[in-house]
């Protein structure tokens, strides 16, 4: 009877272990997919000082969209060193996709602004950016892309029974999704004949 209670015993160690490991590789996965992002979003905020210096010669009395973008690129750093601190935290994940979504909008505003200086369109170097930065948009949709998909089979992991029991015992939170709603993307392209 002893043996049978020990192996129970043993088993029920070896099951938390378990369970415990899993829950340590879903976190990290997702932690090491932020990571990913990071790189990414740190090239695009280092692209946009060169892009606006561009721009800075040819739309001289657009001071304000140029200063806006600025402004914007400097709250999307912010974010994003407060996000890497701990991506687990929802607080967090939400203030870098707000000001992701900011940087967004303002880089939109430069480049439809760009539209009306030829000469700006037309500069190698604009254009240079220009493409490494719609570069750069990819790959960080693509890893933004693989973040979330670690990120809710780490939820999944931990929201399940009995992994759901360790989870709150160990103190592992459930982390956030980065949402960063583009409104142009939800839009229906129009057609004009």
């Amino acid at each position: 009877m002893e043996w049978i209670i020990l192996a129970i015993v043993v088993g029920a160690i070896f099951f938390a272990i378990s369970i415990y490991n899993r829950l340590v590789t879903g976190r990290n996965r997702f932690k090491n997919a932020f990571a990913q992002i990071d790189v990414q979003l740190t090239r695009r905020h280092d692209l946009i000082p060169n892009l606006v210096e561009t721009a800075k010669g040819y739309m001289s009395h657009e001071r304000e969209t140029l200063e806006a973008v600025v402004n914007a690129r400097n709250m999307a750093v912010a974010g994003l060193k407060e996000a890497a601190k701990d991506p687990s935290d929802p607080d967090a994940m939400k203030k870098l996709a707000a000001a992701e979504q900011g940087l967004s909008g303002a880089l939109g505003r430069l480049f439809a602004l760009s539209e009306a200086y030829p000469d700006l369109k037309a500069n190698e170097n604009m254009m240079q950016l220009s493409e490494e930065l719609t570069t750069t948009e990819n790959k960080v949709a693509f890893a933004r892309q693989a973040y979330n998909d670690s990120v809710m089979g780490y939820n999944t992991l931990r929201e399940s029974f009995p992994n759901n029991l360790f989870a709150g015992w160990f103190n592992f939170r459930a982390a956030e999704l980065l949402e960063i709603e583009d409104e142009s993307k939800r839009e229906a392209p129009k057609v004009s004949f």
